[in-house]
């Protein structure tokens, strides 16, 4: 089980600062992105500008993955300010 992260927009959205979702062991970062939008639908609306990042470093559009039990995957808004 992966614990996955939400910050600004995406925690706004979401509702909740995290939750436990069970990824496919060897992945990639877009089949993830799919996957998160699939479990959570509301997602889909910030998907194209969604940066995530894995154990703290942020991953590249299609690079490999093998994901572990008790990884940390974050989902990271585009973050406005002024």
């Amino acid at each position: 089980m992966v614990k996955l992260l939400f910050f600004a927009k995406s925690k706004e959205i979401v509702g909740q600062k995290f939750m436990n979702l069970n990824f496919p062991k060897s992945t990639t970062r877009n089949h993830i992105l799919k996957y998160i939008v699939k479990e959570i639908p509301e997602l889909e609306q910030i998907s194209n500008s969604i940066l995530l990042s894995l154990n703290e470093e942020y991953l590249d559009q299609d690079c490999p993955l093998t994901l572990k039990a008790g990884d940390e995957l974050a989902i990271i808004p585009p973050i406005s300010g002024g």
